[in-house]
């Protein structure tokens, strides 16, 4: 039997995922509308033989623009000129279900997976910004419960057009003058609260039947969502505790709809901080620190917890009495991730607003190399993980470092592959190739 191992992403944010890396020395800040920046990424991610490089998007600018490189290339886009440039790394892009078309988008996505051969993923996500409603001719961003329920059909409804050409539809046999076999070709006459969506797709099933689900969320209509629909998880967990207690929790409502839980990958956020001895790290992690700016720093923690503390002493306690029990971001995964810091740690403003410059939540780690594989084995091997997503605080620099010092050591431990034994995101994730829904079971044995 083949061992475990790693699944890893690299998260490309920009700037650096630390919100003062685009200040370090080292960074390319000058680079972020320049393709070729992402494609260099993306082989480098290649040659280290990562499952995916991953791209994040909202559909508003945001509004804490002045202190951070806060805008970004269409992702789409950007995954579709990067597949001309590899051959094999997986590409993840995030689209929103509330600011989208079901028909467009599966359009779009089964597009760039045949472009790319199969190495598409989509993250799938419902969009918080509450600014987005009004580029799109909303009076209100939709409620909470509204954008799950409306996402839960947008899922539906992309899966039946990505279905709606059975494997073997395309016939493309010159000598009988038959291109297609339009009885393997199915409109899907979908009509529900939502949408109404005729079908079928107007292009065939893609390499991989369909582009691969990843999800972000771990509030309870996210895990719900999850259980029944995600294939990959991008997940922000401070502590092991946690950690295992959502990958149990997630594997444990798969198997209660009646999936495998094999067939979900939870990977969580890592932001590695390295250094050649514990002290150059930690000094490193504090060269970051000392660059953020407190205007943007509170700007973030008023978008976590609803608290504007602009005119507190930031080297007090954080005044966790100020948060009302009925906060309307109570349901947000990242708010609770923030009121669990407080409570465990009882930190100063200033020192929550580091905590969380690093990664925005995700999991940050400072130590020598053999000190982050050791961590990284840790939730590996107790059921906390399946992978990671690779969180550099400074691109290029924080990447070369993780891959030049940590992942020799995870190879030599066994943990991560040193050449990739498939050509489809799926099959990195080691993922089954799904039926088509319309697929005739009589075909299907033939």
């Amino acid at each position: 039997m083949t061992k475990r191992q790693l699944n890893l992403n690299l998260f490309i944010y920009p700037g650096g995922h630390h919100e003062a890396g685009w200040r370090y020395h080292g960074s390319d800040p000058d680079r972020v509308l320049d393709i070729r920046y992402y494609q260099e990424l993306a082989q480098k991610a290649e040659a280290a033989k990562f499952d995916a490089v991953f791209f994040a998007d909202g559909p508003a600018l945001a509004d804490n623009i002045r202190h951070a490189a806060r805008f970004r290339l269409e992702p789409l886009t950007t995954i579709t000129a990067l597949a001309t440039a590899t051959r094999r790394i997986g590409l993840i892009a995030t689209a929103s279900t509330t600011y989208n078309e079901p028909y467009n988008l599966a359009r779009l996505f089964a597009s760039v997976d045949h472009i790319s051969g199969g190495r598409v993923g989509w993250n799938i996500v419902t969009t918080s910004a509450r600014q987005a409603a009004e580029n799109f001719g909303l009076e209100a961003h939709p409620d909470h419960a509204d954008r799950y329920g409306r996402a839960h059909e947008f899922l539906d409804v992309v899966t039946k057009l990505w279905d709606s050409w059975e494997d073997g539809a395309v016939v493309n046999d010159p000598d009988s003058g038959v291109f297609a076999d339009d009885a393997r070709i199915h409109a899907i006459d979908h009509k529900g609260d939502h949408f109404q969506v005729r079908g079928p797709l107007n292009i065939p099933r893609s390499p991989q039947g369909r582009p691969v689900y990843v999800q972000a969320g771990s509030s309870e209509d996210g895990r719900h969502f999850a259980a029944r629909h995600a294939e990959a998880i991008f997940t922000a967990h401070q502590t092991l505790d946690s950690a295992q207690a959502f990958y149990a929790d997630i594997k444990a409502r798969a198997r209660g709809v009646g999936r495998n839980p094999d067939h979900i990958r939870v990977l969580p956020g890592i932001s590695p901080y390295i250094g050649s001895t514990e002290a150059e790290a930690r000094a490193l992690h504090d060269e970051f620190n000392a660059l953020t700016q407190p205007a943007y720093s509170l700007h973030v923690l008023r978008q976590m917890t609803g608290l504007d503390l602009s005119g507190h002493d930031l080297d007090g306690p954080f005044p966790r009495h100020l948060i009302a029990p009925d906060n309307d971001r109570a349901e947000a995964s990242r708010f609770k991730l923030v009121l669990d810091i407080v409570d465990r740690e009882q930190p100063t403003i200033r020192q929550l607003m580091h905590r969380l410059a690093g990664a925005r939540g995700h999991w940050v780690v400072v130590g020598t190399p053999d000190q982050i594989a050791d961590q990284i084995q840790t939730w590996f091997e107790t059921g906390a993980a399946d992978g990671f997503n690779v969180m550099p605080p400074w691109i290029h620099g924080g990447f070369d470092a993780f891959v030049d010092h940590v992942l020799p050591m995870l190879r030599r431990r066994g943990l991560f592959r040193s050449d990739y034994a498939a050509d489809t995101l799926r099959g990195h994730y080691g993922l089954p190739r799904p039926d088509s829904l319309y697929a005739h079971p009589i075909r299907k044995s033939a």
